[in-house]
């Protein structure tokens, strides 16, 4: 397939990715020695970031959408589930 965008935002490695259940946005989760540990939200349309989520203190290994779309999970390193 074709790149549609390159979503800028990140300073470290992406671990994990996901689609909301309706498609329009993805969740995004970053983390490593150099710092970022966020999880940042982006529109599927455009590429934009919506949102971002600090205050982790390890990297974001997994993120998710409820099965409804309106909430986000993600799992760290360090034992924690946000």
């Amino acid at each position: 397939g074709e790149q549609l965008h390159e979503m800028q935002g990140h300073t470290d490695r992406v671990w994990s990715v996901a689609f909301s259940p309706d498609g329009q946005r993805i969740v995004s989760g970053s983390g490593g020695p150099w710092g970022d540990k966020t999880v940042r939200v982006w529109s599927a349309e455009t590429g934009e970031q919506l949102h971002e989520m600090q205050g982790h203190t390890d990297r974001v290994w997994s993120v998710a959408f409820s099965p409804d779309g309106q909430r986000i999970v993600s799992g760290t390193g360090s034992l924690e589930v946000d």
